[in-house]
């Protein structure tokens, strides 16, 4: 199987700060205004998850229903202007073998969701949004974000639950908080800026 990172592995760029000057506008400035100490603590620390945990703040109260829609739309244009040809054409060739294959990112299940469903992949594991019962968002994450060490360790989850523990896996990953990924995986694979070989 092969569990494929997103945000510069997949794409060409960061999703996750596009995404949400997109859906939120000035309801972001708004939320890390709105918690300046825990801002300040997270830039000292550099601190990627409390950041993100008080930048989805800002989904506080908005619809489901217009989020996904929106979510949808970014999913399109990523996929139509911003992935990379060379990790694209090996996730469609793990596809054609009979691979199982997931996208496992801190990337926000909004827009990943759509994404991975075009791209065909089996499962989606990354950050997601708390939603109310109503169907808003409360301006949570469910669980850490999904990055570094908890990524592998909902990966290893998601194995073990689909029975697939002991599956060779193939990891993707462009970014240092990948790096458990990569060591967990039989097969790991680094990209960089040269593109990738075609396999077979």
């Amino acid at each position: 199987m092969a569990a494929f990172d997103v945000d510069g592995t997949l794409t060409t760029r960061d999703c996750v700060t596009p995404f949400l000057l997109r859906a939120t506008g000035v309801r972001l400035a708004l939320a890390l205004a709105r918690h300046p100490l825990p801002v300040l603590r997270a830039l000292a620390r550099r601190d990627r998850d409390a950041l993100k945990a008080v930048a989805c703040t800002a989904f506080a109260g908005m619809a489901g229903s217009s989020l996904d829609e929106l979510g949808a739309r970014f999913a399109q244009d990523v996929e139509a202007r911003h992935l990379r040809p060379d990790t694209r054409a090996r996730l469609r060739r793990h596809r054609e073998l009979g691979h199982t294959v997931i996208l496992a990112s801190a990337s926000l299940d909004p827009y990943l969701e759509p994404l991975g469903a075009s791209l065909g992949v089996d499962a989606i594991v990354c950050t997601r949004l708390e939603r109310a019962p109503d169907g808003r968002f409360t301006g949570r994450l469910v669980g850490p974000n999904c990055r570094a060490a908890e990524k592998t360790r909902r990966v290893e989850e998601w194995l073990a639950a689909n029975g697939l523990a002991d599956a060779e896996l193939w990891a993707y990953g462009a970014s240092p908080s990948d790096r458990e990924l990569l060591a967990r995986a039989d097969r790991p694979i680094w990209v960089g800026r040269e593109p990738l070989e075609p396999f077979v």
